[in-house]
């Protein structure tokens, strides 16, 4: 098919100079990455929370599962007001809120004050995650693997840079000074960029040829709710998120039970803390494994990918609670956990869009995403195993058959559903013919 030149617009029809897939890419990639944090720099403050106020960790942990679960829960929500006003209000009311909840950290002298942050910083964070998710799925109709994936890498990698400069000033400042100054200056970046988020042209997905297995027919969230296929996902994407939370909120606990949070580590002529360096490595390939993924995806399709990445999932658990207690081993060992771990961030968007169209693709990722709550909810249970077992190899060894299950559904359970999905759609697609994009599509087809 001939390329087709489109014109982008912002939400309210304006023409606008950042309205392109690639600025609009970027502006999301950065907003990513500096809510990253909130999630991925919290195992660095529970500690010193905890050495302050004596709460223990299981409470203050509480606060995490607080923050994951208004995070992924009201994203249907968010993603609802996308759809219908577009990215800009939803991102600068996010960003607003993720630098005040790191202002609330920074003077929170009890739990429920910190639980009451954890929640406004879920909410904002989960506005500026939805979003930015959706708008990347819509730029990008024919790469949404490789897009949810580089935005999602945001989210992932974005601590990266942070991780040592937070835990010096943890050091030498205060966790409440690093609270902060980090918040109000990551908050105030979200809110710049907000202002220059815009939807795509509605045109833009019938000038563009899909990705393998991908549907043009765009099913209403009421309809996705009524999906078996949906509910798999979702029942996949708890699976595999729940180990990967669980290494992340309890990463710090896991190295000092080790011993190994001061540990140490030499690799490539670097010297660091076991801990640090592990928190460095794995936040950056916990960002690059989801665009990779996310573009192999578009090429050998998603269940595929899942099962290749589940599979590997399993083994990196399987193989950090053998041979983690050597320092060297957990520094590499968590890099593969976390890099078989965070494609699922841009391979069930992805795959979600590709099976109920681009038209709802916020709510209905938004509702896909709230699976990560529902897992956030098994977090504090790996405390409590931990507890009572006197060690961490009962809640590895759950983690590790939780991601070979999934690799198993992904492939002989969600592929056929899929495909037999996707048939249906295809005798529906003609119906939606009121739908400019669905009359664009059918134009566009008609000359191929």
């Amino acid at each position: 098919m001939e390329e087709v030149q489109v014109e982008t617009t912002n939400q309210h029809g304006k023409q606008s100079v950042f309205a392109s897939p690639w600025v609009q890419l970027v502006f999301g990639v950065i907003c990513m990455a500096m809510i990253a944090n909130l999630q991925y720099g919290w195992t660095l403050f529970v500690n010193p929370i905890d050495e302050k106020y004596h709460w223990g960790r299981t409470a203050i942990q509480v606060a995490f599962t607080i923050f994951v679960v208004t995070e992924t829960w009201l994203v249907p929500i968010e993603g609802y007001l996308v759809d219908k006003f577009g990215p800009r209000p939803v991102v600068v009311g996010g960003g607003l809120l993720c630098g005040v909840a790191w202002v609330l950290n920074a003077h929170a002298s009890s739990l429920p004050m910190l639980y009451f942050a954890a929640a406004v910083g879920g909410v904002g964070a989960g506005a500026v995650y939805g979003t930015c998710v959706g708008n990347a799925l819509k730029w990008f109709p024919d790469r949404r693997g490789l897009a949810a994936g580089l935005t999602a890498a945001g989210f992932g990698a974005g601590s990266a840079l942070t991780v040592v400069p937070i835990a010096n000033m943890i050091k030498s400042s205060g966790y409440e000074n690093t609270f902060l100054t980090f918040g109000l200056g990551q908050g105030i970046i979200v809110l710049v960029l907000g202002l220059a988020l815009a939807n795509p042209p509605a045109s833009i997905e019938a000038l563009k040829k899909l990705a393998p297995g991908a549907m043009r027919y765009n099913a209403k969230p009421t309809e996705v709710m009524r999906s078996p296929v949906f509910w798999m996902m979702y029942l996949m994407f708890v699976l595999m998120a729940a180990g990967g939370l669980m290494a992340t909120a309890q990463l710090g606990p896991i190295a000092k039970d080790y011993g190994l949070d001061q540990a140490p580590v030499s690799i490539l002529g670097l010297t660091l803390p076991a801990l640090t360096f592990a928190l460095a490595i794995d936040r950056v390939l916990n960002g690059v494994t989801r665009p990779v993924f996310g573009w192999i995806s578009d090429k050998i399709g998603r269940e595929n990918t899942m099962f290749i990445a589940f599979a590997m999932e399993a083994v990196g658990i399987y193989a950090l609670a053998k041979f983690g207690q050597h320092p060297v081993a957990f520094v590499i060992l968590t890099g593969l956990v976390f890099f078989a771990w965070g494609e699922i961030y841009s391979l069930f968007p992805a795959t979600c869009a590709d099976t109920y169209g681009s038209k709802y693709a916020a709510t209905n990722a938004g509702m896909l995403y709230t699976a990560k709550g529902t897992a956030a909810l098994l977090v504090p249970f790996s405390s409590i195993i931990t507890t009572s077992t006197g060690s961490w190899q009962a809640v590895f060894m759950i983690a590790c058959a939780m991601n070979a299950f999934a690799a198993f559904l992904a492939l002989f359970v969600l592929k056929p559903m899929r495909a037999r999905l996707a048939q249906r759609y295809a005798s529906d697609y003609k119906a939606q013919a009121g739908d400019p994009v669905v009359q664009a599509a059918d134009l566009s087809r008609s000359t191929t």
